[in-house]
């Protein structure tokens, strides 16, 4: 993926062919930087003490294959100039692709709930870790499932020209309440005139890291801020992250239902946000004040005479 990642950014400098108004090289970019990441939080977390370690090597190595072979069909598509996801032309070629890339997003999807379902119930690391590792593991199937809206509530193939200029029918659409294809926010790609169904599936893939980055920076701060030195308090405000992520998680799911782009939210929407920073700051500030309740009282030594 590393190295994907350079001939990507290599090819959207020196091919300037488009699909659907981005460059052919965008969505192996965007793969290779998403599953870089998402494979180095994975190798981490399998470094850490855990049952069934032969188990988890394997359905890792499983991920990897299976990454490697459809993020290799994006690559394969991309540069025919052609798409990878959705695609039903009619020609032999395409469909074997079709078929290998299906057979790999079914992988991917088996790899992580085999991977959620050992992880999640048993303690790696301290309890903070632990509670991240299985909040972010939950957050993850839910990204996936979300994944599967775009072609769910599809009802129509739809034609588009590919960039050679031949026409190709496709059978989902990311965006809802315009079309594929118009003006999206820099590196990204996300629609910025309608929803887009991409957006609440890149937030629940890498929830994970998300959780994890908040485990770590407790457990950072637990040396240097008192009220941190509890598990118990750090345990709780993981789990108040975790809510307060989730819940960010339907906004935004919400939001692209509506076909309102993220970077033009209406009232409501600023209204429900507003609520949900709020609710999250107050369950916060609660976990402290109970920490403070919970610290031992320092007693003042009195001398005699």
């Amino acid at each position: 993926m590393a190295l994907l990642l350079v001939v990507s950014a290599v090819g959207m400098v020196v091919d300037d062919r488009v699909l659907l108004g981005a460059p052919v090289w965008g969505k192996p970019l965007k793969f290779a930087v998403s599953f870089i990441v998402y494979g180095l939080t994975l190798a981490w977390l399998l470094t850490l003490p855990h049952k069934a370690p032969r188990w988890t090597w394997w359905v890792a190595t499983l991920f990897v294959v299976t990454g490697v072979v459809d993020v290799g069909i994006v690559v394969i598509q991309a540069a025919r100039g052609t798409f990878s996801h959705f695609n039903e032309a009619n020609d032999p070629f395409n469909d074997i692709i079709q078929s290998i890339f299906s057979m790999g997003v079914q992988g991917l999807l088996l790899a992580n709930l085999v991977l959620a379902a050992i992880l999640v119930f048993q303690r790696i690391g301290d309890r903070a870790t632990a509670w991240a590792i299985r909040a972010g593991m939950a957050l993850v199937i839910a990204g996936i499932g979300l994944g599967l809206l775009i072609p769910l509530r599809s009802e129509a193939v739809w034609t588009v020209k590919d960039a050679a200029g031949h026409s190709i029918p496709l059978n989902a659409q990311h965006n809802v309440g315009v079309p594929d294809g118009g003006p999206g926010l820099p590196l990204t790609g996300w629609s910025t005139v309608g929803g887009d169904l991409r957006i609440p599936h890149f937030a629940g893939l890498h929830g994970l890291q998300i959780m994890l980055a908040v485990a770590l920076l407790l457990r950072f701060l637990a040396a240097r801020v008192t009220r941190l030195h509890d598990e118990r308090t750090r345990v709780a405000l993981v789990i108040v992250a975790a809510v307060g992520y989730s819940g960010l998680l339907a906004l935004v799911t919400w939001q692209a239902l509506r076909g309102q782009s993220l970077i033009h939210p209406d009232g409501l929407t600023l209204g429900v946000l507003a609520l949900l920073i709020a609710a999250t700051t107050a369950a916060g500030w609660a976990v402290l004040a109970a920490a403070a309740r919970r610290e031992p009282r320092s007693l003042t030594a009195v001398s005699p005479g």
